[in-house]
């Protein structure tokens, strides 16, 4: 494809112009895949490929969505006015340790299911939405509605969708009855009463009446749906050009896991690029990389998936990595704020220009507010007076990586080595107008192996994440210190170690006490076909934690040994692997060690463990 790239994009990249203009310029030719996809159907609106950028944002903006301070899928806390005020309250707070916010979106379930989206739940919502909307816009803030689009989640079909519902009636067609006017209606009932900004979810373009599936093919019928919601969003735009949309669940990629086949089976229409500001990467949770951290897997997944929708040709101003999460719900694996420094910082790193933060404000106190605040200013002018670059290898597929972004007055490149290894990463130069890296300063880094920077390569310990300064961003007032809750060894060895079937599936090794050190333990699970393989033994908050089904146990003198574990959770999407260690002190240095790595899927599995001895 970069053959085909349009000769006017590459006199403007020669000229050394990196604005955003010139990257879609950039992109012209590319987006002809999509083009490929656009229906025969005659009423079906063509693609325009020069409109690719057209709704994007004049400025990058900072969103506060509620969702994970309130989980009502994988938990049981709901949405209430007082929570949401609460929020609210917070944001406020915030503001006076420098942090700010542009919206406030309020995410699923704040409406009655006989409302048809007009009106709110109670008694979660006794007096209704005014006096939310009405503190939002007294504070500056500008508020949004999350939508389960077509699909039926947890609403009822209001009399007029009736004649688009399915034969199942789980979700209605666009192109078919009275949802879609209605829908639209609704959209400008609630801009018209103050809301600026629009989430959609769950959607499905399958949808159609008995009636349509009788004469259509699915792609017909997907064809039609997409092209109906997309042109009444259009419509919706233009008498609304102030609003911004944001796509969520349903509207391209493959995001359940990081060992995913690519190109998505999925594909993500560029299209919707003519009407969304932004198209999610995927809610977080942990990728198909081991570690010994749990919430560091978890950033790997949303680098990765990043990284994915990149090479769909997405733009990463418009990719939302929806990485940031805290809270105390299932939905986020009762995090709280565990490893939120380097949650923070990556999310930012990613060059998306919809910077939404989930969750509990509250646990942010004042010194975290300070730093939160510290970051954003970082990034302020990077992203938008700057360029976000991605180098480096593909997180899923355990390689070094990172995000350089860049001004004309110096660049931050933050790094991630997700692999079981002190491993070496080069710092590329990102532009022909940013002259040769040097004289650059490590701003941040995990605790522990104390990352060596040289010229423009870093050396970082395994499973470590750092970032560099260079030119302005080289200066002490940028150090944003030590993320203290993620240790990274200083020392990593690997143990020879051969593990044998024992049973069904489990797998055994025994070896001689590592003479220094704790003793490392990781295994993945993969399916007979030989792809990675997630096991669900249940989300929260009724569910078994993986611990139950993905299990290391380790014996020594007829004694089992302490494994500290940190993956041990109730996870709603699934874990394909499981990781611990053994302290040093919890192990005896005559007599051996046997290892057992398990799993209680009732299906035959492949296991594969592999053994390290570290030092801290």
């Amino acid at each position: 494809m970069k053959g085909t790239e349009s000769a006017i994009a590459k006199v403007t990249r020669d000229a050394g112009i990196f604005s955003i203009f010139s990257f879609f310029l950039g992109l012209l030719a590319i987006p002809a895949v999509a083009q490929m996809a656009v229906s025969s159907d005659p009423n079906a609106t063509q693609w325009a490929p020069m409109r690719l950028g057209e709704p994007l944002l004049r400025d990058p903006i900072w969103v506060y969505n509620d969702w994970s301070a309130y989980d009502e899928l994988s938990d049981n806390i709901p949405l209430t006015e007082n929570l949401a005020m609460k929020e609210l309250d917070e944001i406020v707070r915030l503001r006076k340790q420098g942090a700010h916010f542009d919206y406030f979106m309020m995410d699923a379930f704040w409406f009655a299911p006989d409302g048809g989206y007009r009106a709110w739940r109670k008694p979660n919502w006794p007096s209704g939405p005014d006096r939310w909307i009405a503190e939002c816009l007294a504070n500056g803030i500008l508020p949004g509605l999350w939508f389960g689009t077509n699909e039926l989640v947890k609403i009822d079909a209001a009399p007029e969708w009736r004649d688009s519902l399915t034969a199942k009636g789980g979700s209605m067609s666009f192109y078919e009855g009275g949802f879609l006017p209605d829908f639209m209606k609704t959209m400008q009932y609630w801009y018209d009463h103050g809301i600026r900004m629009f989430k959609f979810d769950f959607v499905d373009f399958g949808a159609a009446t008995p009636a349509s599936e009788k004469t259509l093919t699915p792609e017909e019928i997907h064809a039609r749906n997409t092209a109906a919601f997309r042109d009444a969003l259009k419509a919706f735009r233009q008498k609304n050009p102030d609003v911004v949309l944001v796509a969520f669940n349903g509207f391209g990629g493959d995001v359940e896991s990081t060992a995913g086949p690519f190109p998505f089976h999925n594909p993500v229409d560029l299209r919707w690029l003519e009407v969304f500001d932004s198209l999610y990467s995927g809610d977080p949770r942990p990728s198909d990389v081991p570690e010994v951290n749990f919430w560091r897997s978890m950033d790997i997944y949303s680098d990765h998936m990043v990284r994915r929708y990149e090479q769909s040709f997405l733009p990463l101003e418009r990719i939302d990595s929806t990485g940031f999460m805290i809270g105390n719900t299932g939905t986020i694996y009762y995090r709280r704020t565990n490893a939120w420094k380097g949650m923070l910082l990556l999310m930012v790193a990613r060059g998306g220009w919809v910077n939404t933060i989930h969750g509990n404000l509250e646990f942010l106190d004042e010194g975290k507010g300070r730093w939160f605040a510290r970051v954003q200013r970082i990034y302020e002018r990077l992203q938008a007076e700057g360029r976000t670059k991605t180098f480096g290898g593909i997180p899923g597929d355990v390689q070094p990586y990172g995000f350089g972004s860049l001004d004309t007055d110096g660049a931050v490149y933050t790094v991630v080595n997700p692999g079981q290894a002190v491993r070496e990463i080069e710092l590329p130069v990102l532009s022909r107008v940013q002259g040769t890296l040097a004289n650059g300063r490590l701003i941040f880094r995990d605790a522990g192996f104390a990352p060596q920077l040289k010229g423009n390569k870093i050396t970082l310990g395994p499973a470590q994440m750092a970032a560099v300064g260079f030119g302005r961003y080289a200066g002490p007032e940028f150090d944003l210190g030590v993320q203290e809750d993620v240790r990274i060894p200083r020392a990593i060895t690997p143990i020879n170690a051969s593990f044998s079937e024992d049973g069904s599936n489990v797998i055994e090794a025994t070896i001689a006490p590592p003479a220094s050190g704790d003793l490392r333990i990781i295994f993945q699970q993969r399916g007979q076909d030989g792809g990675i393989m997630r096991s669900w033994p249940g989300g929260p908050p009724n569910g078994k934690t993986v611990g139950t089904v993905l299990k290391i146990v380790a014996e020594q003198g007829g004694k089992t040994l302490p494994i500290e574990i940190n993956y041990d959770k109730q996870v709603w999407s699934g874990l394909s692997w499981g990781a611990g260690e053994i302290k040093h002190a919890d192990f005896a240095a005559g007599g051996s060690i046997r290892i057992r790595c398990s799993s209680e899927e009732k299906s035959k599995v492949v296991l594969a463990g592999h053994l390290y001895s570290v030092e801290y």
